[in-house]
């Protein structure tokens, strides 16, 4: 198995990770962005400005406020430092990183702190409800739509409760393949320790190097291998989460997903943001280290073709058979794939053409596994089903060159924006009959949205009833890039609704999400979310303006 447990040094404030991971495009990048979407770099680059050059509102918390939060962490763990404030402003979304490059730092919190226990939580959150202080739980800071936003709502002050301190691999069970984990531990840390014991979590979304456990949690994260080892949420046993009104602590009595001891009151800590307590501590679902791995890379007619054979490896294949990681690129990705890997010439995309296909869908697989000779049997399943559907096979290379560089696609986010271009995501999800509509209907929304620019989507997270589809576009940055963000945002927000499809598929609701979330669930499940928040924080200090409307229906 790939080394997956290197630790780049925390995020900088102004990009993804760590800046000397950040690469410019390779030779003749530009031209073909010109020639694919009219992109082109700004006249200038707009790299960050400095960090003293950021502003940053006054510290709104009174003189007892302060003193009750240092009397919990001690004053080398509470912070109203410059680069502290800065570093909790915001998420790694598109409007957070362009406010705070230009150095607008209006959303930075009054204070960061740094707990190191359950108990030290336990005791800010009492005196942030004494206080009326707005509390914003933060891990690795890698959301991606305003979900660790310092929001204060209606209170007067917002404190980041950073809980890097709380990154430990308390405990391994080799016999049942478990872990408890703490909840700021980030994924190559904990990682690093179950390798050790021969272990895996095989949780590795593209925030993987800077994400952590309880982030994964609190968003019902699906890492990119999901088709093998299931979302992160199918892997939780037990959670303990500290609240404004006690301690809960849930599960762990049987493994994960096997009791009928009523509702599943797990889900209530799961895909929770945040809102209803601060999660501490998880016990997870391991798997054995796979011994074996293989990429491999094919080729599709077209993507509606491409469609129909990814639904026959979910539903004849299944899990445990299909490839860990299955990713079906349409013609615009193709396209950026094949270009990232050299191959748009006769030896790559040319060999296509010359089969007459015009809009080629490119689809690469990793397959993790004990042994070789039960690799040798998923690949023949594989391949048959492919073939079925006129697959073409192609050089193996693409697909590791994929998996090699598959986390640096926000590290060229940052280089883009150091030039001006306008970069943005968004995912979502559906059922297989509803996917052809739902893509086309999004996808068209983004382009008429975006203008003169470049659209491209992928598949993946492979299930029997569906999948989902992750769109990344592209445009020469306006004259206001928040107004051009939101513009673009709303109508393919607004499209994956219309065409049925889920608002988020793994990046969660946080604020820019959360206009569509009654269309999502309904004023009963907004109602349930409601009782759920008054029940264990009543007085609504953690995490203001995510996920659930306000009353009355002010967003």
């Amino acid at each position: 198995m790939a080394d997956l447990t290197e630790l780049p040094r925390r995020s900088v404030w102004h990009g993804w990770g760590d800046p000397t991971h950040v690469k410019p495009l390779p030779t003749g990048g530009w031209p073909l962005l010109k020639f694919l979407g009219g992109i082109e770099p700004a006249a200038q680059d707009t790299p960050p400005v400095a960090l003293e050059d950021v502003r940053l509102p006054d510290v709104r918390l009174s003189e007892a406020a302060r003193e009750a939060l240092v009397a919990v962490v001690g004053e080398s763990h509470y912070s109203t430092e410059r680069l502290d404030r800065v570093e909790h402003a915001g998420g790694k979304s598109y409007p957070d990183l362009y406010r705070l490059r230009s150095g607008d730092g209006s959303h930075a919190p009054d204070a960061v702190v740094f707990p190191g226990t359950s108990k030290e939580i336990s005791d800010l959150l009492a005196a942030c409800v004494e206080h009326e202080i707005a509390v914003v739980p933060f891990g690795g800071g890698t959301s991606v739509v305003g979900g660790v936003d310092p929001v204060r709502g209606r209170f007067a002050a917002v404190i980041s409760l950073d809980l890097r301190r709380l990154n430990a691999v308390t405990s391994v069970d080799p016999v049942a393949q478990t872990a408890v984990v703490q909840a700021g531990a980030r994924g190559p840390e904990a990682e690093a320790v179950f390798q050790r014991h021969g272990l895996t979590l095989g949780h590795f979304p593209q925030s993987y190097q800077q994400a952590t456990i309880g982030g994964y949690l609190v968003t019902r994260s699906a890492g990119q291998a999901s088709s093998g080892y299931g979302r992160f949420e199918e892997n939780v046993v037990s959670v303990t989460m500290a609240t404004p009104t006690g301690e809960l602590v849930l599960g762990g009595r049987a493994p994960a997903n096997e009791t009928a001891a009523g509702p599943k009151l797990l889900d209530v800590v799961i895909g929770s943001e945040g809102l209803l307590g601060v999660v501490t501590e998880a016990t997870v679902q391991l798997f054995r280290r796979p011994e074996v791995e293989h990429q491999e890379t094919w080729a599709l007619r077209d993507t509606v073709t491409g469609f129909a054979a990814f639904r026959d490896l979910a539903q004849e294949l299944g899990h445990g058979i299909m490839p860990d990681v299955s990713r079906l690129s349409d013609d615009h990705e193709t396209t950026t794939v094949m270009a990232q890997a050299g191959l748009l010439g006769v030896t790559g995309m040319g060999v296509l053409r010359a089969r007459g296909w015009k809009a080629p869908a490119l689809a690469v697989f990793q397959f993790e596994d004990g042994d070789k000779e039960t690799l040798r049997f998923r690949r023949k399943r594989l391949a048959k089903v492919l073939k079925r559907h006129g697959a073409a096979k192609m050089t193996d290379s693409i697909a590791r060159h994929w998996m090699s560089h598959r986390f640096r696609g926000p590290y060229q986010r940052d280089h883009l924006m150091d030039h001006g271009v306008f970069v943005e995501t968004v995912e979502t999800a559906t059922t297989w009959d509803n996917l052809e509509h739902l893509y086309t209907s999004v996808q068209s929304a983004i382009r008429e949205a975006i203008g003169k620019g470049w659209v491209q989507c992928h598949v993946s997270h492979l299930e029997d009833g569906g999948a989902s589809l992750y769109y990344t576009f592209m445009a020469t940055g306006e004259s206001d890039p928040l107004a051009q963000w939101a513009r673009v945002k709303t109508a393919a927000s607004q499209a994956m609704i219309d065409a049925g499809g889920t608002i988020t598929h793994h990046h969660a609701v946080g604020t820019d999400h959360r206009p569509w979330i009654d269309e999502e669930i309904g004023d009963g499940g907004i109602r349930i979310l409601r009782a759920i928040k008054a029940e264990l924080d009543p007085t609504g200090v953690l995490n203001p303006g995510k996920l659930i409307p306000e009353e009355g229906g002010a967003q």
